[in-house]
């Protein structure tokens, strides 16, 4: 599996359970949410205003591949207020790369909710000879480590690592269920 193989079957609806655990409190937190993954063309007006916020606009001609939008709706143990949002991933993936895209790469990140912070992040991704794929993302304020795998078409897995500059650090650990194919 390439990279971009790797990023449509991520499209569709998925259930998904999570833990997390906060290192520094001990805490552990359990919840539950709707994933909904969609694929948007290169076109797309949403991959190109990502671009424009980017200042990136060489990378801008040579990604042919789009993005990815991902929107959750969901509940996490020990709080009534739901939590929801929605976000988008561009990867920089070379017209050139052909059928062999590259397994490491950059990408940009960015929130599409305004009151929580709009700012486009960039970070990097590889894809393992183990097809588990890893994205890292840094700023000034944290750094965050994800890794997604596939054990079926219809199951994934995924980990992270965020950790703050003030020294919080937590991890979770998601199961995912795909409800529904994307169409």
């Amino acid at each position: 599996m390439d990279i971009t193989e790797f990023f449509e079957l991520s499209a569709g609806k998925w259930f998904s359970q999570r833990t997390i655990h906060n290192f520094s409190s001990g805490k552990l937190t359990a919840g539950k949410s709707t994933l909904t993954i969609g694929i948007l063309a290169a076109n797309d007006p949403t991959v190109v205003q990502l671009w424009g916020q980017s200042g990136d606009r060489t990378s801008m001609t040579s990604n042919a591949w789009g993005g990815l939008q991902m929107s959750w709706d969901g509940t996490a143990e020990g709080t009534s207020q739901p939590q929801s949002g929605s976000s988008l991933i561009v990867p920089m993936i070379s017209v050139d790369s052909g059928p062999e895209s590259p397994a490491t790469g950059q990408f940009l990140q960015m929130r599409l909710q305004p009151a929580n912070g709009s700012g486009v992040l960039q970070g990097h991704y590889s894809l393992g000879c183990d097809q588990v794929l890893t994205l890292v993302t840094e700023s000034e304020d944290f750094q965050v480590e994800e890794r997604l795998w596939y054990l079926m078409p219809n199951l994934r897995l995924r980990t992270s690592v965020i950790q703050s500059a003030d020294g919080l650090t937590q991890a979770s650990f998601c199961s995912e269920i795909r409800l529904l194919a994307a169409k």
